[in-house]
């Protein structure tokens, strides 16, 4: 370690003086101290899990069914995802959507700002519920489909609000030609 010489004994009045010894600060048990104290934080700190839902996929064996189940036109809803936050959703088929009153009726437009399409998806829920014969084996199913003007965040958006609703049974889809038309039909793309 260096010194500073103040210098001190030989000098003018003859006088000897004792050299007065600097006070020095010893921090290596500080620097432990600190060392320790950032060990035992970074140890006992929780980190954040990762968010992720869980998400079934189907299994790549092909079953040859000859009797595939059919779903009523009447059970399922479908969403479709548009550009700008916007989404088309109707009941039953593509070609001729099905309302609750029993007649064909025309698709309905959304935004995600509101809450509209958590609305329809219990309303239909209820809907379905109280015509079914077992709830346990039959319900909603909710088709999802997203164009490819939708971006990621809607469609985990729309995912979310199938945890929230739970319903008999969703899943995401291919969008078709008829999809398309309707969302161009509703100014959404």
């Amino acid at each position: 370690m260096a010194e500073l010489n103040t210098g001190g004994g030989g000098g003018k009045g003859g006088k000897v003086r004792s050299k007065k010894s600097n006070p020095g600060v010893d921090l290596t048990a500080m620097v432990d101290l600190a060392f320790l104290l950032i060990t035992f934080f970074i140890l006992t700190t929780t980190l954040s899990k990762p968010q992720s839902m869980d998400l079934a996929l189907p299994d790549n064996t092909k079953v040859d069914d000859p009797n595939p189940p059919e779903t009523p036109a009447w059970r399922t809803l479908t969403v479709v995802l548009g550009k700008d936050d916007k989404l088309v959703y109707y009941i039953g088929m593509t070609d001729a959507p099905y309302m609750e009153d029993g007649l064909n009726g025309k698709p309905k437009k959304e935004n995600y700002g509101g809450k509209g399409i958590r609305k329809a998806l219990i309303a239909h829920n209820k809907y379905v519920m109280d015509r079914v014969d077992d709830p346990q084996k039959q319900g909603m199913m909710v088709l999802i489909k997203a164009s490819k003007s939708a971006n990621y965040k809607n469609l985990v958006d729309i995912l979310d609000e199938m945890a929230i609703v739970k319903p008999f049974s969703y899943s995401i889809v291919d969008v078709t030609p008829g999809d398309l038309k309707m969302l161009e039909d509703n100014k959404i793309k």
